[in-house]
């Protein structure tokens, strides 16, 4: 065995040299011979139903390939959860942007004068906007109820605790919609044969929920379906469960023209047809001791679904179980729901509901210190979660967490102290203020509650005819470090080169499914089944007595060459078996939500112009827990990243919308912080390990997005004084919160009616 180890280096990426030389082939740089290339007409209307389409004059029709929904030949849906999409509108549409038809033509330059000469004629039906209007105009748009779904999360006697309380303190906190904008629009190709089936290539997260969605829409068993992910630019949960959509579409133009048929979407309609981050509200009212010890209170949490179900469920879970932060609740009731309205789906973004609720947590918890004449550092140590206590659904932390050590380390890391009454005296006089913000949270590794166990991964690790290593998992790279940190993993379980190490194309033909490559759980799942699989093929070359126990690499290729020489095909297969000490309960929405938590305190540096009511983020120091770094570059990447989308989340990234119609689809009034508006971003880790999970790993991909906006609004009303509850916090908004700020106080000098 080699002595060197792997795993806690900062090996290479597998896939960077063929990023950096251009030989990696995105979506768009693949054609097929006699390919067409496809395109959608959609719903222009928020809701209504269709009377009559139109294929206008002036285009020769018969040269187009048409699909509409009397061509599905299975189950008009998108297969998720329930089922409740269609893949093309069949009488009705719910939101504009609704897929209605397809087109399809050999010169992609046809198709967008085709796509406008389509004219669709609608019956209107009344549509809802907003949260507020989804919940007082249920019975008249969907029926009984436009709620989607509800959690309700209880521990202790929530009743009890407010005669017992010195304060009570209340607040509405709410979140935006934000963009994934990754650099790679969607984009896929498909193709169609009677006996093979149907082919997919495209740029996604999961193949094998597109896999399960293509199954249902075209009645065929999965041997006729096949999903490759080709290189993807990017996803941010953004190519989660959208890619099953135009999929679905250019298969059914292949399967139609008999024909290859390629589906891009141009930056606008990616940005106005697929989903966003859930916007949210969060209201709360806490009972507080006068020394800042929670007692209890209520949380009440609603997000925005859109028109259709989607993955609302498992964002609004998430949100839930993270809404009461890193702190000790010894009694809480939590209720939470997902409402419809009448804007395209929101779905999967990066954090996947924590952000929401936790923006909400770690502004409260400030309104709880000012109300308690506490600190802000102050009111977090008195509530912090130890060792041995127990999270809102009752999950007992087991690990040795300090987050008040945690604290001070960020703390002295960002010079809290020296740079607040530095800024108190500098904020006397000038027309900049600036701020310091805290945010603590955690973030759950792991698909929540009982979803690894329904779900059983399978990893495999295959011994080539060349003596080499080849990983098979679902689990996709789109620039977070996949490929990477599993060769890594492999590399250092087999004591082999890392070079030796090949991971496989995602391929539904050819890879078990490992799970969809979200919840931050990649490393620490499917890396512990990686290492798992890679032993099971050790053991079986040691087994056959043609590799010692003590083995060098080249020894090692040796006998896996003899054993594939032999035998044919050498795979070793893992499977994911939950921990006996891990339950959940369903019902009742309580025990181990998550088998490991990351941690994290994050402190910002703001500065607030008062001529133009800008914000710039001058500093941020970003502290995390996150059990064993496994690759010190790309999880201070992800760190990085992760606080620069957050900021964007916080201060830039308004989705202004229009009867349910995104109105600045573009990336000229979407506006996204440049590498101008990010700050130093200076990254720390705390490593205690993880026994769930490889080497130790824990999640780290969504961690980030967590505490920025948080932290960065908590700063800015450090800097003013006044509170902000709402983000995006554009400069407009800040004028009008100062402006409302000075108009109370000058109403509280002056009696009623005198000025």
């Amino acid at each position: 065995m080699k002595d060197d180890r792997i795993v806690g280096l900062s090996a290479p990426r597998k896939e960077g040299r063929d990023k950096v030389t251009g030989r990696a082939r995105y979506i768009d740089d693949i054609s097929m011979p006699g390919m067409l290339y496809g395109a959608t007409v959609r719903s222009r209307i928020p809701r209504g139903k269709i009377k009559k389409i139109t294929f206008g004059p002036g285009i020769n029709w018969n040269d187009f390939v048409v699909v509409t929904a009397q061509d599905i030949p299975g189950k008009n849906h998108i297969a998720l959860i329930e089922n409740d999409q269609p893949c093309l509108a069949d009488g009705v549409v719910n939101h504009p942007e609704e897929p209605i038809l397809l087109l399809a033509h050999p010169d992609r330059h046809a198709l967008p004068k085709a796509v406008e000469a389509v004219s669709i004629e609608y019956d209107a039906l009344p549509p809802v906007f907003t949260i507020e209007a989804s919940e007082r105009q249920s019975e008249i748009i969907w029926g009984a109820d436009n709620t989607f779904k509800t959690f309700l999360i209880q521990k202790g006697n929530v009743d009890e605790v407010w005669n017992k309380a010195d304060y009570i303190v209340e607040g509405e906190y709410t979140t935006g919609a934000q963009e994934q904008l990754y650099i790679e629009t969607n984009g896929m190709i498909a193709a169609f044969d009677s006996e093979r089936g149907v082919t997919v290539w495209g740029s996604l997260q999961c193949p094998y929920y597109v896999h399960k969605a293509l199954m249902a829409l075209f009645n065929l068993p999965e041997t006729k379906i096949r999903v490759v992910q080709t290189e993807t630019g990017g996803a941010f949960g953004g190519k989660e469960e959208y890619p099953s959509m135009l999929a679905a579409h250019a298969a059914l133009l292949a399967m139609k023209s008999r024909r290859p048929v390629k589906i891009i979407y141009d930056r606008a309609e990616d940005m106005v047809a697929t989903t966003k981050r859930h916007p949210s509200r969060t209201r709360h009212r806490t009972a507080v001791r006068k020394d800042g010890k929670i007692l209890g209170g209520e949380i009440d949490l609603t997000i925005d679904g859109g028109a259709y179900l989607t993955l609302s469920p498992v964002v609004l879970s998430r949100a839930t179980i993270h809404a009461g932060g890193p702190y000790e609740w010894p009694a809480i009731r939590v209720r939470a729901k997902a409402v419809a309205t009448s804007a395209p789906p929101h779905g999967a973004f990066r954090g996947f509901g924590a952000p929401q609720s936790l923006f909400a947590m770690e502004r409260h918890m400030d309104r709880i210190a000012r109300a308690v004449r506490l600190s802000p550092v102050e009111i977090r140590r008195v509530n912090f979660l130890k060792q041995g206590q127990t999270t809102i659904t009752e999950q007992t932390i087991n690990e040795p967490i300090d987050l008040g050590g945690m604290l001070d380390r960020a703390l002295e890391n960002s010079s809290y102290r020296e740079k607040k009454q530095r800024f108190a005296r500098e904020n006397e006089s000038g027309n900049t203020k600036k701020g310091m913000g805290i945010a603590a949270f955690l973030h759950g590794a792991g698909f929540t509650g009982s979803g690894e166990r329904y779900l059983r991964s399978v990893v495999g690790v295959e011994g080539t005819a060349e003596g080499r290593v080849r990983v098979l998992v679902s689990s996709t790279e789109f620039g977070q470090g996949t490929n990477t940190v599993l060769s890594q993993i492999a590399s250092e379980t087999l004591g082999l080169p890392y070079d030796d190490i090949e991971i496989a194309q995602p391929d539904t033909g050819d890879v078990p499914n490992s799970g969809p490559t979200v919840a931050s759980r990649t490393a620490m799942v499917v890396g512990k089944l990686v290492a798992s699989a890679a032993r099971g093929l050790e053991q079986t070359l040691t087994a056959s007595g043609t590799l010692a126990a003590n083995h060098t690499p080249e020894e090692f290729r040796t006998a896996c060459r003899a054993y594939v020489a032999a035998h044919g095909q050498f795979r070793s297969l893992a499977r994911y078996d939950q921990p006996a000490n891990i339950f959940w309960d369903d019902k009742n929405y309580r025990g181990e939500a998550y088998s490991a938590f990351a941690w994290a305190v994050y402190v910002a540096e703001v500065a607030v112009d008062l001529t133009t009511y800008s914000v710039t983020v001058d500093d941020f120091v970003a502290l995390q827990e996150i059990g064993r770094v496994l690759n010190p570059v790309l999880a201070r990447g992800q760190i990085i990243g992760g606080v620069a989308q957050g900021i964007g989340f916080a201060l830039y990234e308004k989705v202004e919308w229009r009867d349910g119609r995104m109105q600045n689809g573009q990336m000229t009034n979407y506006i996204m912080p440049t590498s101008a508006d990010v700050p130093p971003i200076r990254v720390f880790f705390e490593e205690l390990g993880n026994t769930h999970g490889a080497y130790g790993a824990k999640g780290i991909g969504e961690l980030p997005m967590d505490g920025p906006a948080p932290a960065i609004v908590n700063a800015i009303e450090d800097a003013l004084g006044v509170p902000m509850d709402s983000i995006p916090l554009l400069p407009e908004d800040i004028f009008d919160a100062m402006a409302s700020a000075s108009k109370r106080e000058s109403d509280a000098h002056f009696p009623a009616g005198v000025r």
